[in-house]
């Protein structure tokens, strides 16, 4: 017999509170694996779905491919019942579905939601009535309701529509927006106190991804729809990115005023109220910051707006690479060298202290820079033996060791990872360009911070 709809409702509230509920996570990366891990701790059987076979392996094995996720965590999750697989039929075995797949730009630096489309539509002839389905993928606002849904409906093959207002009589799935805010490195918060934000297409499917997640985050903050979810990750984001082109910009200034930018920026920070401290650096990494507001730009466009302020911030952003360049050719200029025929090393290639991500990380963009003017350009990181090709880079790198440092006319320091002894890289070097201020506190004149 089938169920009414506030009878399947309070079956899945149930099975989620009393966790028996089956969770199905799409896309085992930075985002979708500790989310899978978050579950398993809490005795949730767990499935990941990945179309990377790699991946799939990896992880049934016992395995993990991100530093910060030990092998152990893995196995723990698989005594809990998780899984992986590259297999989309079993969605249907799943009560809520998780969709945390990435969402890039193209190369004019638009939305690119191909990732979220092709996973909605690999799911859709799978889902079933009363199933909760969420997007986290970062996304601008209109997505969840514009293409998510309307996908849902047209793949199905059960004629099942996605519940919205407060109807739920006719065969339908809840559909739901919760952004992810996930902070590689962080180990000071701890995931879990991290409030999650959602937005329902219907009070429905609020009212079930708030048992959901209210099982394993402490506390859970609802908006009244999708699109509301989708801007508030957006602003976060923005803001982080408008005030990091602020630095940016005055760091240049400073430069030429002969002024600190970092002892400023010390001296602001200890100001109680009204100010909160962020830092200049070669440029912005990872998947959200260097994209997020390209994403809301895109869509001011669909309502005759121009978003002025935001574009401005990403073009300070974007324009860090070029910056950081210019200063290495100043650098190697005044020991009578040029750009072309140089050997220059760089220090770290992920987008951030201490961990193994290459999103969108500066480091890339200035290699190709740098070999674009002649430069014999190698890169020490501890977590990358080798880069390859991506999505906006072509490399074809081996990591290389830190001797001889004295080879190199220039040493670049663009992730200051814990790992590196700056004061012996310094007395080692002929040159050190450091964009980090990793350098804080040695005094010598063979390095310029930029």
């Amino acid at each position: 017999m089938t169920l009414a709809a506030p009878d399947r409702t309070s079956s899945l509230k149930l099975k989620m509170e009393t966790r028996e509920a089956r969770i199905g996570i799409v896309g085992m990366g930075y985002v979708g694996l500790p989310l899978a891990l978050l579950f398993s701790g809490e005795k949730f059987r767990v499935t990941g779905f990945d179309i990377a076979e790699d991946k799939v392996s990896i992880l049934n094995s016992g395995g993990s491919y991100i530093v910060r996720i030990l092998p152990a965590a893995i196995q723990s999750a698989q005594q809990a019942g998780f899984r992986a697989t590259s297999d989309y039929s079993h969605i249907a075995e799943m009560d809520a579905v998780i969709i945390c797949v990435p969402t890039p730009l193209n190369d004019h630096h638009e939305p690119d939601l191909s990732y979220v489309i092709g996973t909605v539509k690999s799911i859709a002839p799978h889902i079933h009535d009363g199933q909760l389905i969420i997007l986290e993928s970062t996304t601008y606002p209109g997505t969840t309701q514009e293409i998510v849904s309307p996908l849902l409906e047209a793949g199905n093959l059960s004629g099942l529509k996605v519940a919205c207002g407060t109807s739920g009589a006719h065969p339908s799935v809840h559909v739901a927006f919760s952004p992810e805010r996930e902070d590689p490195g962080n180990d000071t918060v701890d995931r879990r106190d991290i409030p999650k934000v959602i937005g329902g297409c219907d009070p429905t499917a609020s009212e079930l991804a708030s048992a959901l997640y209210g099982a394993i985050f402490r506390r859970v903050v609802v908006v009244s729809s999708p699109a509301v979810a989708e801007m508030t990750k957006l602003l976060e984001n923005i803001y982080r990115c408008v005030n990091i082109a602020l630095v940016n910009e005055l760091k240049q200034l400073c430069m030429r005023m002969g002024i600190d930018i970092h002892e400023v920026i010390d001296a602001a920070k200890t100001k109680p109220f009204g100010f909160q401290a962020f830092y200049p650096g070669p440029g912005l990494g990872g998947h959200c910051i260097p994209i997020d507001p390209f994403y809301l730009s895109w869509k001011a466009r669909e309502f005759d707006f121009r978003t002025r302020f935001i574009e401005l911030a990403g073009e300070i952003n974007t324009a860090m690479p070029y910056f950081v360049v210019s200063q290495i050719a100043a650098g190697l200029n005044n020991h009578r060298k040029s750009v072309n025929g140089s050997k220059i090393l760089i220090l770290g290639l992920a987008y951030k202290r201490d961990i193994d991500d290459l999103r969108e990380s500066p480091s890339l963009t200035i290699i190709e820079l740098l070999r674009e003017q002649g430069a014999i350009v190698a890169y020490n990181d501890p977590y990358f033996p080798t880069v390859g090709h991506g999505r906006h880079y072509d490399l074809n790198m081996t990591n290389t060791p830190l001797d001889n440092l004295t080879q190199y006319d220039a040493v670049v320091i663009v992730t200051d990872h814990s790992t590196y002894d700056y004061k012996s890289i310094v007395e080692q070097s002929q040159l050190v360009v450091d964009t980090r201020n990793a350098t804080k506190g040695i005094d010598n004149p063979k390095i310029l911070r930029c």
